[in-house]
This record gives C-alpha cells, sequence and structure tokens, in this order.
C-alpha cells in the first residue's frame, strides 16, 4: 500500500502527527509547517525524520504547496481570534493571516464555501475527551472534510455532531449548536467559557476592592451535584490512572503559601479517584485561577472539613488546614497523559516547565483527533 502522503500545517509540538501515527500508520508527514520556534524544537525532538518548515504559511506558494503532492492536510489554525475570551477579531485579527492566505490558494476565501466549491463533503463536531472516557473536559471544534465522489458513510447535513457515529446514536444529531454548546459548556474552566470580570493583568479577578485575602467562588447545588455524577460515572477513567507515582521532585508543583491563601475558593479541587478534571491552559502553573484542575495528594484529608467555617480564623491558622491537602499542580507528563500523548513523547531537557505547559495548553487530545482521522479515512 502506498503511503497517505500528509501535509500538517501549524503542526505545534506534534499532536496532530502523533494522533496520525496512532490511527493510520502509513501516513507520511511530507512537510510540517510552523513559526513557533519552542514549539518546533519539540516537534524535531519527537519527529527527527519529518521535514520542519520554520516559516509563514503565507510565504509557501502554490507551486511549493503543490510539489509536496500530499493526499490529506491536517491543521490547527490559531483559536484566539474567535475564542469568547478574546478580542473576536475573527477574520480581521493579523493571526488569521496564514489561514486565509491557504484559503486564497483556493479558489474561495472563507472555509465552508471554499470546501463546498472545491468538491467537498464536510462534517463538523463539537467534542471534549470526556466522551472517549479521558477525565478531562477540553471542548473543541473539529471539522472532516471529503471529495463528494467518497462521502462519509453516514449522513449528517448541516448539523454539529457532538459525539462520534457510533455513539448513543439517539443523541447522535443535534437541532442546534448553541443549545448543546450551554449543556456542555458547564464542565468548562472559567478561561474557556468567558473571561474574568474585572480581570487584572495576569488573568486573576482583582481583589483590591475584596475585604481579606480570599476570592470567592459560590458554587450552585446543581453544579455540585454535576461534579458528584461525574465522578461516579464509571464510562470515564478515574485520574489517578493518569498520574506519575508522586516522588520527591513534585515538590515544586506544590501551590505556594500565598496562592492558597488568595485563591483558595476558585481552585477546582480533585482527587486521583475523581474522573473529571478541567481544560488545562497555557498559563496553567504561573496563574491559578480558571486555568486547570489542582490535584489534592493527601487524599484521607475531608475537603468539607478544611473549608467549614475557614474564612472565620486567623491567616496562619487557614494555612495550617489548607496545607493539609497537599495540593499540587499536574505535572507536565500528567498533563500529556490526559491528551493521549505516549509515554515516549518528551520535551528536550532545555525547554522549562512553564514552557511544557504553554506548549501542552495549546495542544489538542490525540485519542480524539486520531478517531476523527479514522472517521476521515473510512
Amino acid at each position: 500500500m502506498a503511503p497517505l502522503r500528509v501535509l500538517e500545517l501549524y503542526s505545534g509540538i506534534g499532536g496532530m502527527h502523533q494522533a496520525l501515527k496512532e490511527s493510520c500508520p502509513w501516513a507520511e508527514v511530507v512537510a510540517a509547517v510552523d513559526v513557533n520556534t519552542l514549539a518546533n524544537q519539540v516537534y524535531k525532538h519527537n519527529f527527527p525524520g519529518t521535514p520542519l518548515w520554520a516559516k509563514t504559511i503565507e510565504g509557501i506558494t502554490l507551486q511549493e504547496f503543490e510539489r509536496l503532492s500530499f493526499d490529506m492536510v491536517l491543521m490547527s489554525p490559531p483559536c484566539q481570534p474567535f475564542t469568547r475570551t478574546g478580542l473576536q477579531g475573527d477574520v480581521s485579527d493579523p493571526r488569521t493571516k496564514s489561514f486565509l492566505h491557504f484559503l486564497r490558494l483556493l479558489p474561495r476565501q472563507e472555509l465552508l464555501q471554499t470546501l463546498a466549491a472545491c468538491g467537498f463533503d464536510y462534517q463538523e463536531f463539537l467534542l471534549s475527551p470526556t466522551c472517549l472516557g479521558i477525565p478531562n473536559s477540553r471542548l473543541r471544534y473539529f471539522l472532516l472534510a471529503r471529495r463528494h465522489q467518497d462521502p462519509f458513510p453516514f449522513r449528517a447535513p448541516a448539523q454539529i455532531l457532538t459525539r462520534f457515529p457510533d455513539q448513543n446514536l439517539e443523541d447522535f444529531l443535534k437541532d442546534e449548536a448553541a443549545g448543546r454548546v450551554g449543556e456542555v459548556s458547564s464542565s468548562l474552566s472559567p478561561e474557556e467559557k468567558s473571561p474574568v470580570p474585572n480581570a487584572g493583568p495576569d488573568g486573576s479577578s482583582d481583589s483590591s476592592s475584596l475585604k481579606g485575602p480570599f476570592l470567592f467562588k459560590l458554587e450552585t447545588a446543581e453544579e455540585m451535584e454535576r461534579k458528584q455524577s461525574q465522578d461516579t460515572d464509571c464510562s470515564v477513567q478515574m485520574l489517578g490512572d493518569f498520574l506519575e507515582e508522586e516522588y520527591e521532585e513534585h515538590s515544586q508543583y506544590f501551590l505556594p503559601p500565598k496562592s492558597l491563601l488568595r485563591y483558595a475558593f476558585l481552585l477546582d479541587i480533585v482527587k486521583p479517584s475523581c474522573r473529571r478534571s478541567t481544560c488545562f491552559t497555557k498559563g496553567y502553573g504561573h496563574y491559578v485561577e480558571g486555568t486547570g484542575s489542582v490535584l489534592q495528594t493527601a487524599v484521607d484529608v475531608q475537603l468539607e472539613s478544611v473549608f467549614k467555617h475557614i474564612e472565620e480564623l486567623p491567616e496562619e491558622e487557614k494555612l495550617r488546614k489548607l496545607s493539609t491537602l497537599k495540593l499540587r499542580y499536574f505535572t507536565p507528563r500528567e498533563i500529556a497523559n490526559l491528551h493521549g500523548f505516549p509515554l515516549d513523547f518528551g520535551f528536550p531537557e532545555q525547554v522549562t516547565v512553564r514552557q511544557r505547559y504553554r506548549l501542552l495548553g495549546n495542544s489538542l487530545n490525540v485519542h480524539l483527533v486520531a478517531r476523527l482521522i479514522s472517521i476521515l479515512l473510512g
């Protein structure tokens, strides 16, 4: 069988490449393209045999693309111009220039119109890794496109699917994308949902108008019930299946006292036995609020007993009680595990922990994309 020739745009650290290896081992990435120097270092570290073009997509001509003779394109364009937390500049945002340039090499400028004009059927998805039993909420938009003469084996025209075609067929199609987004978004981190009101320069809430060192997150009964139901959903794995063994070096990941005091009531605290975690963003490990869950390693300590009446205690006693939880950040390796990267996927030694968090926060879930590639090729 001749290898499937694949062009990988916005290649990042190689999540798409890893998903391709998982779903289609006979495929060959003929070129990977990205301008992020740090991400390229990680990509080259893990895929040294792949031609890596450290250049802008705008600088690639149609003739250069044609010489690659590719059969399929994988890409994950920058999402910031389109997210609800950004400036919402859409196609006027400079970060869309490379994507629009690639579309202009085709007959039309806008994605769906371009696909239809070029003779493609397409299918849109709105998926989170939880649909594969992975305990991490990371809702993302995906689109697959195939030639009209080779249509998808299922039909869902003008629908955005929130599950894979072979999952829960009675809930397979959705009538309104917005309604479904509203349901799923209840499991997202604050950063995924909307900007933090009165956000400071570090993305955290401005507490200058609040009394005391605490910021409060009041959960509704529905929110608490949702979390409890997630933790009893046996179709989703436990976080413990994705964690490293505790060892001395993990001490660098424990939350510092200042963060414990200021953000204790805003943290999404999970235990290894939990079957959920919020989306890990690029600010994880550097900023606290809304960037991802933190792990309670003192599993026998009851969270409710620690927080009961804690706001009435002096600061020193608050810190003592909070410290009994032994809260730490997930390590970069653990986040990579949740994202589906294999154990042999690594980072060059010169890439710092903070840089690893940032790169992983911009990456994608390998298993989810591998499943989509299998559908695309099926």
